[in-house]
C-alpha cells in the first residue's frame, strides 16, 4: 500500500512506518486485503458503500441466502447484552433468484470481491443453491453456513455433527465450479470444533469461517418473558472474541495449512491481529458496523499499522505467528 503509515503505539507515536503487503489468500481466492464484512451484518454491502469504498476491502460476505424468500422470525429480533448483542433474524431474505438478479448483479457492477453465503434446511437445498451459483459470474468464493437446523434430522444443527456437516460440504462441492473455493462456516456450540473442521476439510472445504455466533438468551425483567421473539438468539460482539480466538488457534494448530477466515467481536486492528497471530489468513468484521459503519476499512488500516509496528513486512508472515514461539505450551485439552 502506498499511503503513509504512522505509529499509534507508545514506543514512538507518529513515527513513519514502512508499508505492509496486506495481500492474502483463502484457498485459491487471492485478495489484496485481509478484512471482509461478516455475513448478516451488512446485507450485500450497498449500505456500507455510502460510508467507504467497499472495493478496498478483501471482500464482501453476503447475508446467507436460501432457495426461497423468507420473512424471518417474529419480533423482537435483537437484544443488547454486555459487550455484545443477540440476534434472532431467522435468515430473512429474498431467495436465491432475486439475490442473483439484484444483489449479486450490483456487487458485480460495483467491482467488489464477493463471497456468497448460502444456508439450507436440507442437504438437497444446499446442493440446489450451489447449482444455481455455478454459472454465475463475479463470485470469489462460497461460504456454506451450516449453522442451520436439519429439517430431516429432528432439527439438529448441521455444524454440530461431523457427518451432517460433511454431507453438506460434499453436496456443495459436487455442484459448484471446481475453481470456486468453498468456505465452511463453523459453530462454536460443539464439544470439539477441531473434529468438525477435519470432517469438512475431508469433505472438500477449501477454507473455514470461524466462528459463527454462539447461542444465547435474555429474559426481559419487565415482561418476565424472553426478550426475543424467537426465544434464543446468536450472541456476537466482543463478548465472544476470546472464544473465537481460541477456536482459530485450535484449528490452526491441528490443520496449519487450512486457511481460516476469523471472526467474532473484532472492533480494532489490534483485535484483528490476535486472529492473524492465532492462525487466521483473513478476518471478518460484523457487529461493530451497527454503530460504526466505516469499521471494516478502519480495522484494515489499523491492522496494517499494528503489523508494521511489530516489524512484519507482510501479513502472511504474521499468520499463525503466535504458534512459533519456543515457549508456547501444548494446549491442555482436559482439566484433571
Amino acid at each position: 500500500m502506498s499511503r503513509a503509515l504512522f505509529a499509534s503505539g507508545p514506543l514512538d507515536p507518529g513515527a513513519l512506518l514502512p508499508a505492509v503487503d496486506m495481500s492474502t489468500s483463502i484457498g485459491s481466492f487471492e485478495t489484496p486485503a485481509p478484512v471482509f464484512t461478516a455475513s448478516g451484518c451488512a446485507a450485500a454491502g450497498k449500505e456500507l458503500d455510502q460510508f467507504f469504498d467497499i472495493t478496498e476491502l478483501g471482500g464482501i460476505v453476503t447475508k446467507s441466502v436460501m432457495m426461497a424468500a423468507r420473512s424471518g422470525r417474529a419480533t423482537p429480533r435483537m437484544a443488547e447484552t454486555p459487550s455484545g448483542m443477540l440476534n434472532s433474524i431467522g435468515l430473512q431474505g429474498p431467495g436465491i433468484d432475486a439475490f442473483i438478479e439484484q444483489d449479486l448483479a450490483w456487487l458485480r457492477q460495483r467491482g467488489a470481491r464477493t463471497v456468497v453465503s448460502i444456508a439450507g434446511g436440507s442437504v438437497d437445498e444446499y446442493a440446489k443453491l450451489a447449482s444455481k451459483l455455478r454459472s454465475v459470474e463475479g463470485i470469489s468464493a462460497i461460504e456454506v453456513n451450516i449453522s442451520c437446523p436439519n429439517v430431516e434430522d429432528r432439527g439438529q444443527v448441521f455444524a454440530c455433527d461431523p457427518t451432517a456437516a460433511s454431507n453438506v460440504i460434499q453436496a456443495v462441492r459436487r455442484n459448484s465450479d471446481i475453481k470456486t473455493p468453498i468456505i465452511a462456516k463453523l459453530s462454536p456450540d460443539v464439544t470439539d470444533i477441531v473434529s468438525i473442521a477435519g470432517a469438512v476439510q475431508r469433505a472438500g472445504a477449501d477454507a473455514l469461517a470461524v466462528i459463527n455466533t454462539t447461542l444465547g438468551m435474555v429474559i426481559d425483567l419487565d415482561t418476565l418473558r424472553p426478550a426475543l421473539g424467537g426465544i434464543t438468539g446468536g450472541l456476537s460482539g466482543p463478548a465472544i472474541r476470546p472464544i473465537a480466538v481460541r477456536c482459530v488457534w485450535q484449528i490452526h494448530q491441528a490443520f496449519p495449512d487450512l486457511p481460516i477466515l476469523g471472526m467474532g467481536g473484532i472492533r480494532s486492528g489490534q483485535d484483528a491481529l490476535q486472529f492473524i497471530l492465532a492462525g487466521a489468513s483473513a478476518v471478518s468484521v460484523g457487529t461493530v458496523t451497527f454503530h460504526d459503519p466505516s469499521a471494516p476499512l478502519r480495522v484494515q488500516q489499523e491492522l496494517e499499522i499494528a503489523l508494521a509496528e511489530r516489524g512484519f513486512a507482510t501479513l502472511r508472515e504474521a499468520i499463525g505467528y503466535g504458534h512459533r514461539g519456543p515457549d508456547i505450551p501444548e494446549m491442555i485439552e482436559e482439566i484433571e
